[in-house]
């Protein structure tokens, strides 16, 4: 959720909640919003005409208040005067938000609504900072309040989806492993057998050995034989 400004209801004597509405999000214009103003006031310092620029631009900011609650929108702008404005969820039918040269580079920027029915943009936060977070929040509680499905925890599908992948590759990681240990004791059983058969080998040379050994008539050489035949 983006970084809601502390705003007090019953200090707020322009803002009428109903019994059961919350705030959910405050705000106003970012302060790298006065930017603009700085860079075309300053030159103008010298003439009355640049500081009225940057003092309009200044108190403009400071009278303007954006808040998103449980059942809509609210907007107040006006430094003389003070003008109010308030849409309900059920009645928004569409969503943008655009960022100019200095908000893409600060931070910041426009979030239009279009209603049904409406010709156009019904109403604008101008220059509120991550104007992409505020959309998205706005979205979310036009689809909560036609009975849509929405991710709990302000959650999006694609962080539902990137977590069932990361899930998936885990149990696949488990299965490799375990492949790869049962294919190393298989590997340890064979080489056992083959040590057991090469001992087993050993064993009967050495027993064949020892009875050519315990045999003397197996020994004896043909030259043994000669001199017994002479004899």
């Amino acid at each position: 959720m983006p970084e809601s400004a502390t705003i007090d209801p019953e200090t707020a004597d322009w803002l009428t909640l109903d019994e059961d509405e919350e705030i959910v999000w405050s705000g106003k214009p970012h302060e790298s919003s006065l930017i603009p103003a700085l860079v075309v006031g300053l030159p103008l310092a010298l003439i009355l005409i640049g500081l009225l620029i940057i003092a309009g631009s200044y108190l403009q900011r400071e009278n303007t208040q954006y808040v998103v609650t449980t059942d809509g929108l609210y907007k107040k702008t006006g430094v003389l005067s003070r003008d109010v404005q308030r849409i309900d969820f059920g009645k928004v039918q569409n969503t943008s938000y655009s960022q100019g040269f200095f908000g893409s580079r600060f931070g910041y920027g426009n979030v239009d609504i279009s209603t049904a029915g409406g010709s156009g943009i019904e109403m604008q936060f101008r220059s509120v900072p991550e104007p992409r977070e505020i959309q998205e929040l706005i979205n979310k509680r036009v689809k909560g309040s036609r009975g849509e499905p929405t991710t709990e925890s302000g959650e999006t599908k694609r962080d539902v989806l990137d977590e069932i992948l990361g899930e998936l590759r885990a149990i696949r990681s488990t299965l490799d492993a375990q492949q790869e240990t049962t294919g190393n004791t298989s590997a340890t059983t064979s080489t056992t057998g083959n040590a057991a058969d090469e001992q087993s080998t050993g064993e009967d040379n050495t027993s064949q050995n020892e009875f050519v050994s315990s045999n003397p008539k197996a020994e004896s050489s043909p030259a043994d034989h000669e001199s017994d035949d002479e004899r």
